[in-house]
């Protein structure tokens, strides 16, 4: 029996919503019992954990992907006067948090069909920011719904061009890189940058209720992110007691035989709160144990949809696929030509919900945002306009049924075809 033979209504199906099972309530519930809410064991576990899956030498884990942003911008000394180049098309925090660093924003445009920034459009932006007199210092890839931007060929860029890069990989936890003549190399390895960001909210491919964390391999660099991350503070005073060093008390950092006295801690630059809770990191930590089922099963869902969506081109278009990567999907944002079929998204979307089918856009551009048009007026980024007006994400979580598949797209077809009340 198909969803639309059913004889009660099937329930909602929002386009994202995290996977919980028994076991990571136990986990959550085993913290909760336990001694540590905050600055404990599973904090440092789960950094365990994720670096190990990534491949990265070091993982700070932190309060949620915007704060991640925040650190890796911070630790790089961004600030007045630099400029990060950002694809215009991504989450708000990609570029919010470099203003929050004192940066400017060169917004680039983005591939059209796929909505990833590539070469051609980072060196547009790089020259934009240079003609404005800034100081571009930071290249931010952003690995738009599981799919990663081209990283070997924006790598050799930003390495011709003198540029750090930070991989905002908050879509793409479990994806992997394919290049020509190598392994494949998990995201958030930084194989091609200096950090890597990524976020575990609930929609995510795991999720810590809030929570992301920076992964990178330079030791310096990310003792930086960790300090960062809280407060600015370290607890082992940073030198010899016998050195020329300006310490928080001097008669409190060490004792008569010169060993650190254990209440020390010193803030040799101010930082942030953006800690992870134990609470949510054992969250995390049991859903990692899961990455790899959660990233078949969307791959799974996603060739579903290509299936089932066939039919409906070409008025409707599966997202288009780049041989760089092996995706785990975090969104399935398909393009809709809408013109064409004659009625606006906002009445498409409203027909799905009417039949219990969840979508949203991914994204608004975010040069188009008041703040940023007021500071810089309004660029022309045409890749980034013309992905947004087709764009439509649907149902995407490894909850999902099979079925439920064909009951987004024949609700869909419905929405695009359907009489219009």
């Amino acid at each position: 029996m198909t969803a639309a033979a059913l004889p009660f209504p099937p329930p909602f199906l929002p386009y994202g919503r995290q996977s919980v099972d028994e076991e990571d309530i136990a986990a959550v519930a085993a913290v909760l019992r336990g001694d540590w809410l905050t600055q404990g064991p599973a904090v440092a576990a789960f950094e365990r954990a994720l670096a190990g899956r990534v491949g990265a030498r070091d993982t700070v884990a932190c309060a949620n992907g915007t704060a991640a942003l925040r650190l890796a911008y911070t630790a790089l000394d961004l600030g007045p006067g630099d400029a990060v180049v950002v694809p215009a098309n991504t989450f708000l925090a990609t570029a919010s948090a470099a203003h929050h660093a004192g940066a400017e924003v060169a917004f680039a445009d983005v591939d059209p069909a796929t909505g990833l920034m590539g070469v051609e459009q980072a060196e547009a932006a790089i020259a934009r920011g240079r003609a404005a007199g800034w100081r571009v210092r930071a290249l931010v890839p952003v690995h738009y719904a599981g799919q990663t931007a081209p990283m070997a060929a924006l790598g050799a860029l930003a390495r011709a061009e003198r540029l750090a890069v930070v991989e905002d990989a908050c879509h793409a936890v479990g994806s992997v890189e394919l290049a020509t003549g190598r392994a494949p190399v998990p995201v958030g390895a930084c194989s091609e940058s200096a950090l890597t960001v990524f976020s575990f909210h609930p929609v995510k491919t795991i999720a810590a209720g809030e929570g992301g964390a920076v992964t990178g391999n330079d030791p310096g660099l990310m003792a930086r992110v960790r300090s960062l991350c809280n407060h600015g503070m370290r607890r082992a005073p940073g030198g010899d007691p016998a050195a020329d060093h300006a310490f928080a008390d001097p008669g409190a950092a060490f004792d008569a035989d010169g060993m650190p006295n254990p209440w020390y801690y010193e803030m040799p630059e101010p930082g942030f709160n953006h800690r992870l809770s134990d609470i949510h990191a054992a969250l995390a930590l049991s859903q990692i144990r899961r990455l790899d089922a959660f990233v078949e099963r969307r791959r799974r869902l996603m060739a579903l949809y290509a299936e089932w969506l066939a039919p409906l081109a070409p008025l409707v278009e599966s997202p288009a696929t780049v041989p760089w990567c092996d995706p785990a999907w975090h969104l399935c944002a398909v393009r809709i030509d809408f013109a064409a079929a004659g009625r606006s998204r906002a009445r498409v979307m409203a027909a799905l919900r009417a039949d219990g089918i969840g979508s949203q856009v991914h994204y608004i551009p975010v040069h188009r945002q008041p703040f940023w048009r007021r500071r810089y007026g309004d660029a022309d980024l045409p890749g980034a306009m013309m992905h947004y007006a087709r764009t439509l994400s649907l149902p995407l979580f490894p909850g999902m049924a099979d079925a439920d598949v064909e009951r987004v797209a024949a609700g869909l077809e419905r929405a695009l075809t359907g009489a219009i009340s």
